[in-house]
């Protein structure tokens, strides 16, 4: 397959999932990158990532800290959580991250009520004061809006596959793991006025190009203004894998990862896009990659490292805090002290 032959349609973006031709995949990062910068510019945007607790009530069959694993849980104190949350303002990242196996106990989302609160209190000698994304999974519609009057402005919730057949396929068959309620958390997120992210796993079981064309897709008719997205990266004490359904070589999925992220880029112009932890996993180098295949965001993790290591999603989860040094050795220019919020979103408020 030729670049000049490629098509952001349905047929089209398949196509191009499905080529393995290595010049066609050079000149569609180039490009993904090369409009990134004409289109919204060259910086990249940082998110410290703390990741709050690996207690979860879901049971979803890829994940390693599923309800049915066995594994050492943990939770941070509140104390610990605005310590972290001081470490990136003193960074001047700009915004953090707030991530947790999903809970929907009322302890639990009254702390993270407490914890937006504080960090929105911050004195931190500059204006604005932290962005907040949370990424804590479905909650109703009312601690939603609890959280987002406390300060939350952006919420990432994974789709994980816009197929409900392959999403069924990958969580139990109970109404704890329904598609048609995490579309509608999603949709309750854009209602509320969250910037409401989303994304999926690339090169899973089951998993064939039209429906990754098809993710691509969703991402844009739901009108995500940011998407986080990733390889998957098998965990070995997850039911995914021990049923031994094939996937992709890890060195296709990497590739299927900044693929999607350069086609994503071409077909939404304007959003953010993270370069995914996961990335890392299979390359070294994996989130820089992504940055240059047009993706504008990074997660440098700051989770106090006793912890960090028991946040283990998947397989060699990498400990790694982040590729800034790197990116401002090739001259990439870093969005210190901004909230680096999506400009398709500030479009759209405007229009």
């Amino acid at each position: 397959m030729r670049y000049s032959d490629l098509t952001l349609d349905r047929e089209g973006l398949a196509a191009a999932i499905a080529c393995e031709d290595a010049a066609f995949e050079e000149a569609l990062r180039e490009e993904a990158y090369r409009v990134k910068v004409a289109t919204i510019g060259p910086e990249v945007y940082l998110r410290g990532l703390i990741e709050v607790s690996n207690i979860c009530v879901k049971n979803c069959l890829y994940c390693g800290i599923r309800r049915g694993i066995s594994c050492q849980r943990y939770e941070l104190s509140e104390d610990e959580v605005l310590a972290t949350a001081q470490i990136a303002a003193r960074r001047h990242f700009g915004s953090v991250v707030i991530q947790g196996g999903e809970r929907t106990d009322a302890a639990f989302v009254r702390k993270i009520t407490r914890l937006l609160k504080a960090i929105k209190s911050f004195d931190t000698g500059e204006d604005p004061p932290l962005g907040i994304t949370l990424s804590l999974g479905e909650q109703s519609r009312d601690v939603y809006e609890e959280w987002f009057d406390a300060g939350a402005h952006r919420y990432l919730l994974r789709i994980e596959s816009s197929n409900p057949d392959l999403f069924r396929k990958i969580h139990p068959d109970d109404p704890l793991h329904s598609y048609d309620r995490r579309l509608q958390a999603l949709y309750d997120l854009k209602e509320i006025g969250y910037q409401a992210g989303t994304g999926a796993m690339i090169g899973m079981p089951f998993q064939t190009a039209a429906d990754m064309a098809d993710d691509l897709l969703f991402f844009k008719e739901f009108d995500a203004p940011m998407v986080g997205m990733g390889p998957y990266n098998p965990h070995p004490d997850t039911p995914l894998t021990i049923s031994g359904a094939p996937y992709p070589s890890a060195e296709r999925r990497f590739s299927l990862g900044l693929k999607m992220i350069a086609l994503l880029r071409l077909l939404m112009p304007d959003i953010n896009i993270a370069a995914a932890t996961a990335l890392e996993i299979l390359d070294p180098c994996g989130r820089e990659k992504g940055i240059m295949s047009g993706a504008n965001v990074i997660m440098p993790n700051i989770t106090p490292a006793e912890q960090m290591i028991k946040y283990n999603l998947y397989d060699r989860k990498t400990l790694n805090a982040s590729n800034v040094d790197d990116l401002k050795a090739k001259g990439i220019p870093i969005g210190f002290s901004h909230w680096g919020d999506s400009k398709h979103f500030r479009r759209k408020e405007l229009d």
